[in-house]
């Protein structure tokens, strides 16, 4: 069984950061990439960023370029993810998940996913 443990979610003003982390533990072993995806009220849950192992690719969606920063500690199996100028259409509840594949991208099967941490931008 493996465990996903997000945190760093919250309450901020539009233009604002917040930095998320999640951890993985439990029967997780060899080379997999990590993810983040998020499900707004109403909506699908969708790809917001993933990382390889090596942290050497790195994916985004369209809208979170240039303003979220994907990075990962393969050492503490935590994967993180800084994001900056924050706007509204970003509040949602935002999961962590592996890739076991390793490839990251979002067409690949998502499994292990956490209990996600809610984003909350005010405008």
């Amino acid at each position: 069984q493996v465990q996903l443990a997000e945190s760093g979610g919250g309450l901020v003003q539009a233009g604002g950061s917040l930095r998320l982390s999640c951890a993985a533990s439990g029967r997780i072993f060899g080379t997999y990439a990590m993810g983040w995806f998020r499900q707004a009220p109403g909506k699908e849950r969708v790809f917001v960023a993933g990382v390889t192992w090596s942290g050497r690719m790195t994916y985004y969606a369209d809208s979170v370029k240039g303003r979220f920063t994907i990075s990962r500690d393969s050492a503490k199996n935590t994967v993180y993810l800084q994001m900056n100028s924050l706007k509204p259409d970003d509040t949602a509840v935002y999961y962590c998940a592996v890739d076991n594949s390793n490839r990251g991208a979002p067409s690949v099967s998502w499994g292990y996913w956490g209990q996600g941490t809610q984003v909350t931008v005010s405008s």
